[in-house]
């Protein structure tokens, strides 16, 4: 017994052949469901389709009589007349075209402008932890190159596949009409365009699948490593030949994929080019022998060769691209694969269906045995965490890196739902609230401050988009940067870089601190704000700070020994647990993980400052100034030097 044909598959591997694409007619309608919103344009299209297609194929028929009526049968007016009616039936049918391009275009364009925007709304609502795992490459990829790469299939592929096929009906009749012998004849290659289609087709979907994650690769190297922290990471480590050699690798498989679609692409047109030239050549060869060899046979005449050869051209070609809409099709289903893998994600935090918020918004937190964790069988984070926030009541959260402190605030905008307990705000668990008026009520400052490559204006509108200038600036004096932002050329209109990075590392701090200002929400959230800062950008933070925790419900991660003091209440963390908890003087009695802390962190911290604040001082002394002293030490004034041993 013969082994089963291979098939289409043939050259895969088995797990290739596994993932092969299916076309389904649960897909087919999902596709064509993007054609909704235009189906009177595309109706349209259809009929203008048709009507070309018809009128594309009299110029062939009127070849024929030109030759015979006209040439051969030696009558210039009728010849004259068939040129004339040739021209104007090629005229209406490429305006017909042109009208069609419109059309199509104006399809395939609104067709991205819909799947763009419909993505872009679906990885809005995915939570913040998708962000965390996810290359930032392969999120533009999906916005980007993979819908550009199936726009055509959806609409240009739909038209022109009506319209081929609409051109080999007429066509195929027409060249019957003519001579049915050369039809046959002609029509004999036709099975021959098939085998390869099929064939490249797959042998095209593997390499573009292969191809797209390939892309996602390279996208996430040049977001990662040409960014404007990135970029610096590498210089200060001298990476720059390791992430050379990585972007250069991906860049050479990308460079062999591309080869091996172009070559398969190129094979297929070769065979197509082949049995498309030999067709004519084979209707010469018939046609002869009728003409030639075979008296009393099947006439036919020189006008009929020339009518059939101009006709079978109008039939291989749209042929030629039926098959290559085949190949290129089977290729976009690997994208449409990915696009919708994407958007059938079902987002992990949703609003509740009846969500409602509270009528008043105190700002009271109350967290009710929350544990956590990142991943449902991954480790706990947060272990039974309870703790109970009153309106304006400011708790510090301390403890060793890992702790769990910023996990424990980023679960009050609902970055991150709580694996088991709750936490309610006002009362109501916070699952209840609408997320968009929740996080409306939060104001969120992190050690990474973002700002937008845009001016100091529009990043504080960010906050309130309806903000005055006067209220601009105030909320900038309260967070103590106003005095900058006056001193510069174009005050408010200054353009603050990628990411901030023409501003210091306090400017920015202080101005994600005004945005926050604005916004006037009734919880403030404070993720190492500082941290990162020098005691003087820390001091203007600190000051600006005080006021506003002062009239605000606060959670603040501290890294600071005056946020601690200034707080109502201390939580010290270990471990997922509170394991301590109240004010300064009490925890330094009652909780050696807290001592242990302090002693390590905010005293050693504390030492360090007075330190700096010492040399600053000393460099700043003149030379007079320090005689001045020394004579003043030499006469015994030491209560007027103080502790002028330590500076010197």
């Amino acid at each position: 017994m013969a082994p089963p044909h291979p098939g289409p598959y043939r050259g895969l591997t088995d797990e290739e052949k596994a993932s092969a694409p299916k076309f389904t007619k649960e897909l087919g309608l999902r596709i064509l469901g993007y054609l909704k919103p235009y189906k009177v344009k595309f109706f349209i299209v259809i009929v203008v389709v048709l009507l070309s297609a018809a009128l594309g194929v009299v110029p062939s028929l009127l070849t024929g009589r030109m030759v015979d009526d006209g040439l051969l049968a030696g009558n210039f007016e009728v010849l004259v007349q068939l040129i004339i009616a040739s021209f104007l039936v090629t005229v209406v049918s490429n305006a017909l075209g042109l009208f069609e391009t419109w059309l199509n275009t104006s399809i395939a364009q609104g067709i991205i402008y819909d799947m763009k925007t419909e993505m872009y709304a679906h990885f809005q609502k995915q939570p913040y932890q998708y962000f965390v795992e996810s290359r930032q490459g392969e999120i533009v990829t999906r916005m980007t190159g993979d819908v550009n790469g199936v726009q055509s299939a959806v609409s240009t592929t739909m038209t022109n596949s009506i319209k081929n096929v609409g051109t080999i009906i007429v066509s195929v009749v027409a060249l019957f009409q003519c001579n049915w012998v050369l039809a046959l004849t002609g029509m004999a290659l036709v099975p021959f365009f098939i085998l390869p289609t099929r064939v490249t087709g797959k042998r095209r979907w593997v390499i573009a699948r292969e191809s797209q994650e390939k892309y996602d690769e390279a996208n996430t190297i040049l977001g990662e490593t040409l960014s404007e922290s990135g970029i610096l990471l590498v210089w200060l480590f001298g990476k720059q030949k390791k992430e050379y050699d990585r972007f250069k690798g991906v860049s050479s498989d990308l460079y062999r994929l591309n080869i091996r679609e172009m070559l398969a692409g190129r094979s297929f047109f070769m065979f197509m080019n082949i049995f498309t030239n030999f067709g004519p050549l084979l209707l010469y060869l018939v046609g002869g022998i009728l003409m030639l060899r075979m008296e009393g046979g099947p006439q036919v005449t020189v006008g009929e060769i020339t009518a059939a050869i101009a006709i079978l051209g109008r039939i291989y070609r749209p042929v030629n691209e039926l098959m290559n809409v085949s190949v290129d099709f089977t290729r976009s289903l690997a994208l449409f694969e990915r696009i919708f893998q994407t958007l059938d994600m079902v987002p992990s935090i949703v609003d509740k269906e009846g969500a409602t918020a509270p009528d008043v918004i105190r700002g009271e937190i109350e967290y009710k045995d929350v544990h956590f964790a990142y991943k449902k069988d991954g480790p706990e984070i947060l272990q039974g965490v309870s703790f109970h926030v009153q309106p304006g009541e400011t708790y510090a959260l301390v403890g060793a890196s890992g702790a769990g402190k910023s996990t424990l605030i980023s679960l009050v905008p609902r970055l991150y739902d709580v694996l088991d307990g709750a936490i309610h705000m006002d009362g109501k668990d916070l699952r209840d609230w609408p997320l968009q008026e929740l996080r409306k009520h939060i104001g969120f400052v992190t050690q990474d401050t973002f700002l937008f490559n845009d001016t100091i204006r529009a990043n504080l509108l960010y906050a309130k988009p309806e903000a005055s200038d006067e209220e601009l600036m105030d909320a900038c004096r309260r967070a103590g940067i106003a005095d900058f932002i006056e001193e510069l050329n174009d005050g408010l209109d200054t353009f603050v870089g990628n990411r901030g990075v023409r501003l210091s590392g306090g400017e920015k701090q202080r101005l994600s601190l005004a945005r926050v200002i604005l916004k006037d929400p009734e919880v403030i959230l404070l993720d190492e704000a500082t941290a990162s800062l020098d005691s003087v950008s820390e001091s203007h933070i600190q000051e600006a700070l005080a006021p506003l925790l002062k009239e605000k419900t606060s959670l603040v991660v501290a890294h600071r020994l005056s946020t601690i003091l200034d707080s109502d209440r201390i939580l010290v963390l270990k471990d997922g647990h509170i394991v301590a908890s109240g004010k300064h003087a009490e925890l330094i009695e009652s909780s050696e993980d807290y001592k242990t802390f302090y002693d390590t962190q905010f005293k050693a911290g504390q030492d360090e400052a007075q330190s700096k604040r010492r040399r600053a001082l000393r460099e700043q002394r003149t030379e007079a100034e320090v005689s001045a002293l020394a004579w003043r030490r030499s006469q015994g004034h030491w209560q007027e030097l103080g502790d002028f041993e330590s500076y010197y």
